[in-house]
């Protein structure tokens, strides 16, 4: 005779009742699912209570602690904080900050785009201006080996002094005042001197401040007088055959930005060229994008929820930009 056992339906007063998160920043890290449901179980194993939830996009799932095929969580039922349980989801079902990928990321979708002058909020994909595609490490490393936008060296005439940063030759000192002259409450923007690019004949510094999520850099000319000519929002990569000026960066509100400007020396001008607002990853490093040649860029990205957790590296991902030919 066959004997079943019928487990008693599992709802949420079956699972610890704990104090909700109130500070996302005390929370190790969080778990991200792209299923429509998941199941909670009581404790960190498959045979134990559980139940299936349908997953809603305002769900969020806090990771606190990871075992061999369970992460356990600190949920607020509905969003309501005062109604938080703890509960063990499967690893199989979740991913956590620290080990998102691009995996099946659309990289083409953009939220807007600018060329020349003209902006465009309706299109959103970037294949009218070239292709985008994940590629390796090794790719990435190869590459950069053969890049073709300028490296800024730092000129020995610019030196630091009683927090002044001073242009001298022959005898001769000019102080290189901070273009955006904005206080906080922790003093002034730091002015941070990155370097000179020959191609431009101009000094760069970084202008930034714990309370300014985004730095500027300032671009100098300081030969006859010092004068303010150019600025980007990011690392700026110069590629000289073109008097081009990049820089990628992450965009405070979705994505990342990137934006490609023509400098006109003789009108000490900046020319937007193009200007996308890629929708589904962030930069990593900006100072490691680069030209590898008049049409390729390679940049370091994350996934758009990448986050390290203690002892745990996120992982970093490299992408690679073809515009067409003869776009400008």
């Amino acid at each position: 005779m066959k004997t079943e056992v019928t487990q008693k339906a599992v709802t949420f007063a079956d699972f610890k009742k704990i104090k909700g998160v109130d500070n996302v920043q005390d929370v190790p890290f969080q778990l991200f699912t792209k299923l429509d449901s998941v199941q909670f179980y009581v404790s960190p194993d498959k045979n134990a209570a559980h139940l299936k939830k349908a997953n809603n996009k305002l769900d969020n799932y806090y990771g606190f602690e990871e075992f061999d095929d369970f992460y356990s969580i600190h949920f607020s039922i509905d969003n309501n904080i005062s109604n938080s349980i703890e509960a063990f989801v499967l690893k199989s079902e979740f991913k956590a900050a620290f080990e998102l990928t691009l995996k099946g990321v659309n990289l083409y979708e953009i939220r807007s785009s600018t060329f020349k002058a003209s902006d465009d909020f309706k299109d959103k994909s970037f294949n009218k201006y070239g292709t985008i595609d994940e590629v390796s490490e090794q790719e990435f490393k190869t590459a950069s080996k053969k890049r073709i936008d300028e490296a800024l060296v730092k000129n020995p005439h610019i030196t630091l002094k009683d927090n002044n940063w001073i242009y001298t030759e022959n005898g001769k000192q000019e102080i290189i005042t901070q273009h955006k002259d904005i206080s906080t409450e922790t003093g002034p923007l730091a002015n941070e001197y990155i370097g000179r690019s020959s191609a431009l004949n101009m000094e760069v510094f970084k202008e930034n401040s714990d309370e300014v999520t985004d730095p500027y850099y300032s671009f100098f000319n300081v030969k006859d007088a010092v004068m303010f000519d150019l600025a980007t929002s990011g690392y700026p990569q110069i590629l000289p055959s073109k008097n081009w000026v990049s820089f990628v960066s992450s965009n405070s509100d979705v994505g990342s930005n990137f934006l490609i400007s023509k400098y006109i020396a003789y009108t000490k001008k900046q020319e937007n060229l193009l200007y996308v607002n890629f929708s589904n990853f962030k930069i990593g490093d900006e100072k490691k994008a680069f030209w590898a040649d008049n049409d390729t860029f390679y940049a370091e990205v994350y996934p758009l929820n990448s986050a390290s957790a203690k002892g745990k590296k996120q992982k970093a991902a490299y992408i690679k930009i073809r515009l067409k030919s003869n776009l400008f």
